[in-house]
């Protein structure tokens, strides 16, 4: 692989952006002024919010759009000192440009402490006339009341699979590589909407053979198979423990699958089984009990051999 197709691919205009219809048309409005508010991006990872800022900056500030742009991750340094030194420090510099301000965006926003959000407030106010800011962050209920107030918020959406599969066949086609029908379709599933996360399992995918494949997607994605998961439920509520067990070991301890990706999997396949809306209902209910469980430090392989014994006891042996 040369270069990431995350950035390769990477959209450079609004009007490229895809699956954010309403925020596009919204921020060529601000465009056509040459004046922006101060702007809060809210929405899942992948969908767009971090190149979105980048494409506003560049058709506001043209080509001279780097020196007019500045990215920080609120993820690496989640305190006041931040705010105090370097953002503070970059919003006192005089802007270059005709436009009048530059833009500072902070990417993960939501990982900041309340007081270093009550900082950051009070700097928004006090340097509106030479910067703007835009925050990004995936849970707008975690950034402060008096931030959200003053600031325009834009809702992006999780990306809609057909969007994500025309994406992917434009990147194939770029790079003359050949797939597999329905393999893209794959793809769009396991990524729920995450755009980037589709990208790079497509591009792992393709270093697996000159194909995209089905087994390839999941081999890329480090994940098992919706048919696997399918066969384990289904031989658990038949009774057939040892076989569903011994499946799960398999791609648990030999194959080193993530427990969490297990129980994705199993998430994606219950709707699919010829069981009672009731019996669906109590398998997810156990799947997110064993998924919080497994993000507290628990035991994978405990875990989920747990799951198995309780779909055995709804079995119909």
């Amino acid at each position: 692989m040369d270069d990431l197709w995350i950035e390769k691919y990477r959209p450079k205009k609004l009007d490229e952006i895809v699956g954010q219809p309403v925020a596009v048309e919204r921020l060529k409005s601000y465009v056509q002024q040459k004046n922006i508010p101060h702007l809060l991006f809210a929405g899942p990872s992948g969908t767009g919010k971090t190149t979105t800022a980048i494409a506003l900056a560049r058709e506001l500030f043209g080509e001279e759009w780097k020196e007019n742009f500045l990215e920080l991750n609120a993820s690496d340094d989640r305190g006041i000192r931040m705010v105090r030194e370097t953002i503070k420090d970059y919003s006192r510099i005089l802007p270059s440009n005709p436009i009048g301000f530059k833009i500072l965006f902070l990417d993960e926003a939501d990982y900041m402490t309340d007081e270093a959000q009550a900082a950051l407030r009070r700097t928004m106010e006090n340097f509106t006339k030479t910067t703007r800011f835009i925050l990004s962050c995936n849970y707008s209920s975690k950034i402060i009341e008096p931030i959200q107030s003053r600031t325009a918020i834009f809702r992006f959406k999780a990306i809609p699979n057909d969007a994500i599969v025309s994406t992917l066949e434009n990147i194939l086609k770029s790079e003359e590589k050949e797939y597999e029908k329905g393999s893209l379709n794959v793809i769009a599933e396991m990524s729920y909407g995450d755009m980037r996360k589709a990208i790079n399992i497509l591009q792992v995918a393709a270093t697996y053979s000159p194909m995209i494949t089905v087994n390839s997607i999941y081999e890329a994605a480090g994940t098992v198979h919706k048919d696997w998961a399918v066969q384990v439920l289904t031989l658990a509520l038949k009774g057939d423990i040892s076989k569903s067990k011994a499946m799960l070991e398999d791609a648990i301890i030999k194959q080193g699958i993530s427990g969490q990706d297990v129980v994705e999997q199993f998430h994606r396949v219950v709707y699919d089984l010829p069981v009672s809306d009731q019996l669906k209902a109590d398998i997810l209910f156990a799947l997110g009990d064993i998924d919080f469980r497994i993000s507290e430090g628990a035991r994978e392989i405990i875990q989920l051999e747990s799951f198995i014994g309780y779909l055995y006891g709804k079995s119909t042996k």
